[in-house]
């Protein structure tokens, strides 16, 4: 048990749930503030920035890091709504650059979510994701049409998994992502 939680694999896994849940948790306010107030915005970060519709753009960056976030907490659509908040956080990147100069007091917390989704855009979701939990039953119902007619696998494995083709979610769950920590 204790060489399965130190391998790589679930470290990395492990690493890629908590950066993504604590880069949507505390992004998430900041959609939700612009919201709140969302003709501030425009006249505060938009409209300095010359760009056209400033309403509608201030509208699009407020529900890009609120769904953005969401997506990164549960890890559905991972790798969009990083991409999501990226754009918005790099439009922010500009604007503090536009009007601040290189003022490392405004930049860092912006250089920070832009790292993390970055990163998470880059590497994918991990393990711990509804998005990998898709690929998986995706996979299954793939290899359980082949799986008859390929001899190259072994009895047991085979019928693990055409057990948790027919035992539904959680049989499959069992399966696949808990047996990779079990054994």
């Amino acid at each position: 048990m204790l060489s399965t939680i130190l391998t790589k694999s679930f470290s990395k896994d492990t690493a890629l749930l908590i950066l993504r849940v604590i880069t949507g948790t505390v992004l998430i306010h900041h959609g939700y503030e612009k919201l709140a107030n969302i003709e501030n915005f425009a006249d505060a970060f938009v409209r300095p920035l010359h760009l056209p519709f400033p309403i509608f753009l201030s509208y699009v960056a407020a529900f890009s890091e609120i769904g953005g976030s969401w997506l990164l907490i549960i890890g559905l659509a991972t790798r969009f709504g990083a991409l999501a908040i990226v754009g918005t956080i790099s439009v922010a990147i500009y604007h503090a650059l536009v009007t601040s100069g290189f003022n490392i007091f405004l930049l860092e917390l912006l250089l920070l979510y832009f790292a993390s989704a970055t990163s998470i855009a880059l590497t994918g979701p991990g393990n711990f994701s509804l998005d990998e939990v898709i690929i998986r039953i995706l996979k299954s119902e793939d290899e359980g049409e082949i799986i008859p007619s390929t001899k190259s696998k072994n009895s047991k494995e085979i019928e693990v998994k055409e057990e948790a083709s027919k035992g539904g979610l959680f049989q499959f769950l069992q399966a696949n992502i808990l047996s990779d920590t079990s054994s």
